[in-house]
C-alpha cells in the first residue's frame, strides 16, 4: 500500500512541478508553452480510488492528505520559468522506475503515458490535460493489480495550479 501512496504522490509532484527514460517513444511537440514566473497555488483533489481490500480508514486518510495539499503555493522566479523544462522534468521525475510508450506536451497539452514498476508492484500511469502560461489542469491517472490483493485498482486525482500573481517576499 505504501508503495502505491508512494507512486501516488509522485504523480501529484509531477503533475505540479513539471518529467523519463532514454528509452522513452516519447516526441516533444513544437510550440511548448512555458509557465509564466509568480506564484503559483496548487490543488489536488481526489477524483476516483478503487483498490480492493483497502479499508475504508484508509482511503479516508489518503483523500485527507491530498486536500491537505490544497492550496500550497510555490514561487517560480524568472530564472527557473527560462530554464523550466516540464517535458524532462516529468521523465526525470520518475527515474529508471518507468518507461513511457508516449510524452506529448506541447501546444497547451500533456499528454503522457506510462509503466512505471517499484519492486512487484507495476501501475500503468496516463496524465492527460492542458499547459498554459497561467494555469494548468491534469488528470492523472494510475491502474495495476492491487498491492493487498484482490484485483486491479485505479486512482484518479486532478491536479490544477494557476498564477495568482507576483511571488510573496
Amino acid at each position: 500500500m505504501k508503495k502505491f501512496l508512494t507512486v501516488a504522490a509522485i504523480s501529484a509532484a509531477l503533475a505540479l512541478g513539471g518529467c523519463g527514460k532514454s528509452e522513452d517513444k516519447a516526441t516533444k511537440p513544437a510550440g511548448t508553452v512555458k509557465r509564466e514566473a509568480g506564484n503559483w497555488k496548487a490543488d489536488v483533489k481526489l477524483v476516483k480510488f478503487g483498490m480492493p481490500g483497502v479499508p475504508d480508514n484508509v482511503k479516508d486518510q489518503l483523500a485527507k492528505q491530498l486536500a491537505a495539499g490544497r492550496g500550497t503555493e510555490q514561487c517560480l522566479t524568472q530564472e527557473k520559468a527560462d530554464k523550466e523544462d516540464v517535458a524532462g522534468a516529468l521523465s526525470k521525475g520518475y527515474g529508471e522506475a518507468c518507461t513511457w510508450n508516449n510524452n506529448q506536451i506541447g501546444d497547451g497539452k500533456i499528454d503522457v503515458a506510462g509503466t512505471c514498476t517499484q519492486g512487484q508492484q507495476k501501475v500503468e500511469l496516463v496524465l492527460a490535460g492542458t499547459l498554459e502560461a497561467k494555469k494548468t489542469g491534469v488528470l492523472v491517472t494510475s491502474k495495476g493489480k492491487s498491492p493487498m490483493g484482490g484485483g486491479d485498482m485505479e486512482m484518479q486525482m486532478q491536479v490544477s495550479s494557476t498564477n495568482i500573481g507576483h511571488c510573496n517576499g
